[in-house]
């Protein structure tokens, strides 16, 4: 077996390197350390957390109503018997000859809760808004 000696021959003895024994380990080099690369789930999961923090501020911060306690006043209306080949166009211009007809058919659809204008039935009654 051979050996090989640095420095001083003081080596030998059992007290003679008092000094700390110092480990080397290896450190990447920064320029050679490659790029973080995304699996196709890495890529999926980084997705899904994006669009659940967009879509938590915008149910945090969106725009919202508020109901108060107090209710308004309940607009006048009268009840109107649908006949056969009444529409609501017709309706809506008899109770407000003088108004903007559009506007007094979407008015008497949303009183009614009516899905759509054309959803009158023969012989129901409806409310329709009492104008002067």
């Amino acid at each position: 077996m051979s050996s090989i000696a640095f420095g001083h021959t003081d080596h030998l003895s059992p007290h003679a390197n008092t000094r700390p024994v110092r480990h080397l380990r290896a450190v990447p080099d920064a320029r050679t350390a490659s790029h973080l690369r995304l699996t196709r789930r890495g890529k999926a999961v980084v997705l899904s957390a994006a669009v659940a923090a967009v879509a938590m501020a915008v149910v945090m911060f969106g725009s919202s109503s508020v109901a108060g306690d107090a209710a308004g006043p309940a607009p006048e209306t009268t009840t109107v018997r649908v006949l056969p080949g009444h529409t609501l166009w017709e309706i809506a211009a008899e109770a407000n000859p003088n108004g903007d007809i559009r506007q007094t058919v979407d008015q008497i659809v949303r009183l009614n809760s009516l899905p759509n204008a054309s959803a009158l039935q023969m012989g129901s009654e409806i409310a329709v808004p009492v104008y002067q």
